[in-house]
């Protein structure tokens, strides 16, 4: 059972677990997942080092540059379509190592 309330200290915020991601290697890999999303095939970007507001931030700007939606779940970056030639060459720009993963 969690303390809510406190009658010296009024009400008590639970305290926020910051999520730990795991370090790569360095490397950021770019795959295509079609699995469960009815035949769409989506790019899914791992590996980048950032913290949560610089994710949301460079997967807006691939987003816009490539004219697809997106989002950003649990560190990792989805891009709608299959572009990943166009989001390598836009993250190479960037310093970053990229590999194509899968298939």
């Amino acid at each position: 059972m969690t303390l809510v309330y406190s009658t010296e200290l009024g009400r008590i915020k639970p305290e926020e677990t910051k999520t730990e991601r795991p370090k790569g290697d360095g490397i950021v890999r770019i795959a295509r997942q079609t699995s469960g999303r009815k035949g769409k095939s989506v790019s899914i970007i791992t590996g980048i080092d950032l913290d949560d507001r610089g994710l949301v931030a460079l997967a807006s700007e691939l987003k816009r540059r490539s004219g697809c939606g997106g989002s950003v779940k649990e560190g990792i970056i989805e891009i709608q379509g299959d572009n990943r030639e166009q989001l390598k060459s836009m993250l190479e720009q960037k310093g970053y190592k990229v590999k194509l993963a899968g298939g």
